[in-house]
């Protein structure tokens, strides 16, 4: 084979809802050449400098005083400050430099189109974003390492719900504005713990590449926009291409604030499908971590219900819901690796939902009025969603306890590797 043939289709794509939507969806045969992988793998070795050095910095100063400067940057710009620290004005020069592509309108069409589905755009976001994204076992690494998906894989749900709340609210991707600054301060904890794994000694770097590097950006980057927008329609909404192309910008411009690199910065929901088959073919083999990571994940699902009898049940039935979704869209074959129990029962439950949702969205688009007010009804229903998620755990916006963690200790010579 010659680095300009195309490649085989990678395991991810051949079976499940993935294998369907890419022949309904993708546009046309967008295998990618070795070339192309092999400049993809590039990026692999790559980080984020801009957010390293602030990191640097944050720790150079007294506890606290980095983290509150950077805050106040974030939500009033860098020109608030009174003599910054040249790692605060570097990187804040550049992410206030907003790119000529960005166009606040779409932004917030794309945002719309998301608020539209209410809470049930969250389904993708849990059952194929993260739960798909742990099949990419070198990214699973820096979750591993700081224990923080594993042993609190229900907050970490929460506040990554929070945080796609927040960046998907019409208007809050203005310069200060609160999504804006959550996608800063996330850029910010990925330093933080790309920090953290570098200093231990038992980081593998051959095997896991740069720990929180680019490519794993950018293929988180596509799991909350691609995978989401494939997710909705397998779901049975029907978003209108100008609508898929809004969301496509709006996190086209969130991955840019949040550090990918412009070359992986996906400008169509054609190149999306693109980058996603190299991702595909280059990241999504699983491993025992990628085990351990779904079945917390299904553990945070169960624990939602709350305390009780009528908790337990809600619980159960929110789990088997959760995992139907993901075994449908994932295919046995990773389903069953990563131990999502098979409920025929829930699975089909869910079918007949998606055919009720396709049918009902049918119907919006033909009567008038009836998009702007399922908008408004959606608005109603997460603004309430996060509300019981700020019962169930505390909001921290400023992500203070990720910022603040120590690195882990360095590891003696001959001692056990992570995972």
């Amino acid at each position: 084979m010659t680095a300009d043939e195309r490649l085989p289709d990678p395991e991810l794509l051949r079976e499940g809802g993935f294998r369907v939507a890419t022949r309904l969806f993708a546009p046309g045969d967008i295998r990618g050449t070795e070339r192309q992988r092999r400049r993809l793998r590039e990026f692999a070795q790559a980080e984020d400098p801009l957010a390293d050095a602030v990191v640097a910095m944050e720790r150079r100063l007294p506890r606290g005083e980095g983290r509150a400067l950077f805050d106040r940057a974030a939500e009033h710009g860098i020109d608030s400050l009174d003599d910054p620290p040249v790692e605060l004005v570097d990187f804040f020069r550049s992410v206030e430099a907003t790119p000529y592509w960005v166009d606040p309108q779409r932004l917030d069409r794309g945002a719309r189109a998301i608020v539209r589905t209410g809470v049930l755009s969250l389904f993708p976001l849990g059952d194929m974003a993260l739960m798909g994204g742990y099949l990419a076992s070198r990214a699973t690494k820096p979750l591993v390492g700081t224990g923080a998906i594993e042993h609190a894989a229900a907050r970490r749900l929460v506040e990554t719900t929070q945080w796609w709340l927040d960046v998907t609210t019409p208007g809050s991707l203005r310069v200060g504005a609160t999504g804006y600054a959550s996608a800063l301060r996330v850029r910010l904890v990925h330093a933080h713990v790309r920090a953290a794994m570098n200093s231990r000694d038992d980081w593998d770097y051959e095997s896991w590449d740069r720990p929180i590097n680019q490519v794993q950006t950018a293929g988180t980057l596509l799991l909350f926009s691609l995978v989401y927008v494939m997710g909705m329609r397998v779901l049975g909404v029907r978003y209108s291409e100008a609508e898929r192309a809004d969301i496509m910008h709006l996190w086209r411009y969130v991955g840019w604030l949040v550090g990918v690199d412009d070359e992986l910065l996906p400008a169509t929901e054609d190149d999306a499908w693109r980058l996603l088959w190299l991702l595909a073919v280059t990241e999504f083999v699983p491993d025992a971590d990628s085990q351990r990571l779904a079945a917390a994940l299904l553990r945070s699902h169960a624990e939602v219900g709350g305390d009780g009898p009528l908790g337990g049940l809600l619980g159960e039935l929110s789990a088997r819901v959760h995992g139907s979704i993901s075994r449908l869209v994932l295919g046995r074959t990773n389903s069953d690796f990563l131990g999502i129990p098979n409920d025929p029962v829930a699975q089909a439950a869910v079918l007949t939902a998606a055919a009720g949702n396709f049918a009902a969205e049918t119907v919006r688009r033909r009567l008038p009025g009836a998009t702007w007010a399922q908008e408004r009804l959606g608005a109603v229903a997460r603004r309430r969603y996060a509300e019981q998620l700020g019962r169930l755990v505390p909001p921290d916006p400023t992500y203070a306890r990720h910022r603040a963690a120590p690195s882990p200790p360095r590891q003696e010579a001959g001692a056990g590797r992570l995972g």
